[in-house]
């Protein structure tokens, strides 16, 4: 049996981009996915990178700060390795608030104090706003299917080995130790395994990882004028993300609803309404898709980013929205701490073991 030096659980965004980077330190890598690589909470998400300090707790914003300043160098890597285009986009957010926040939330932000004649470089016309307060943020927003997909091709062509529809069922430990992961097919060996699992990160053992889904419903038109809207807009009520092909996302619920992906036409046709509040001229947009995705929550909103009690596993997951945002400082980080080195960002605050005795990764 051949032994690899890590085996990475989990081929979402988080997974890919870490064996990409464990693979750049010279390790040699195996991913391991129960379903196809990428299919899961990163097909489904939006794509906005927002790093604005005011939506973000505290214990986060250095993090996605990090990751948001990798972002361009992250996707010009995928690029060049994939040979495939992602759509990046640097036209930045426009976020609507119920009332003005505080000054010194603002940052080097653009505050808007009047949308009826908005500055020429934010000219967004079919704009209708219902809110009181506007502000202008310097963010980017990526297609994360084009991420993932270039993500995949990267891997292939570094030669990483990749496991798709293998579930993993248990992480093997010999002598207390991490040595291999046993999946629904066969066994595999390693000297060091990290799940990055997302949602499912807890349903094999070793464990309690207390991880859970929360899906988000989205649905997707096609725009009756291209970049009739070029801005994020980001609403207490909905988000609107333009794609540079025309396309408009629309989202996203949070729901507590287990494992299930389904899609409620009342919830999509209630966001599409939501968005119609915001442009009106959406009604002459034409329906693609919708769909349904599962986000994976943490007890306190955090992600879980570290090793774990058990010699030789390591764990990061739990990124919740966010998993497409940090996956640039999460592999960079993660890959540092699992060779050994110094992370060059503070994780304190992200221990595996900080969710008490019952939820603790224990060999026992």
């Amino acid at each position: 049996m051949r032994n690899y030096d890590v085996i990475v659980i989990g081929a979402g965004i988080i997974g890919l981009s870490l064996a990409i980077e464990l693979h750049k330190q010279g390790l040699d890598v195996l991913l391991i996915e129960k379903g196809k690589p990428g299919r899961e909470a990163s097909w489904a998400a939006g794509g906005m990178l927002a790093d604005f300090a005011s939506e973000m707790p505290l214990a986060l914003r250095d993090l996605a700060s990090a990751s948001a300043t990798m972002y361009p160098e992250f996707v010009h890597q995928l690029q060049d390795e994939s040979g495939l285009k992602i759509d990046l986009r640097s036209h930045g957010t426009l976020l609507f608030l119920e009332e003005p926040p505080q000054p010194c939330a603002l940052d080097d932000r653009e505050w808007l104090a009047g949308w009826d004649d908005p500055e020429p470089e934010l000219n967004a016309p079919f704009l209708k706003a219902k809110y009181r307060a506007g502000i202008y943020l310097k963010e980017r927003s990526v297609d994360p299917r084009d991420l993932t997909n270039a993500a995949v091709e990267a891997c292939r062509h570094r030669r990483i080995d990749l496991s798709s529809g293998n579930q993993a069922l248990e992480v093997r430990l010999n002598e207390g130790k991490a040595c291999g992961v046993r999946t629904n097919k066969t066994s595999f060996s390693a000297g060091m395994v990290v799940n990055c699992a997302g949602a499912w990160a807890g349903q094999f053992s070793p464990c309690p990882i207390p991880t859970r889904p929360v899906k988000g419903q989205m649905l997707c038109l096609i725009m009756p004028q291209r970049e009739m809207v070029r801005h994020v807009v980001r609403t207490p009520a909905v988000y609107l993300i333009p794609r540079s092909d025309g396309r408009m996302l629309i989202g996203a619920t949070a729901e507590e609803s287990g494992f299930d992906k389904r899609t409620v036409p009342e919830t999509i046709q209630e966001l599409r309404q939501a968005a119609l509040d915001i442009v009106p001229k959406l009604s002459e947009a034409r329906f693609l898709d919708a769909w349904a995705g599962l986000r994976p929550a943490t007890p306190d909103g955090l992600p879980i980013l570290g090793p774990s009690a058990i010699a030789g596993y390591f764990v990061a997951t739990g990124h919740f929205r966010d998993g497409i945002l940090l996956a640039p400082i999460t592999a960079k980080v993660m890959a540092q701490v699992m060779t050994g080195r110094k992370p060059s960002i503070d994780i304190t605050n992200f221990p595996a073991d900080r969710f008490g005795r019952e939820a603790r990764l224990t060999a026992s």
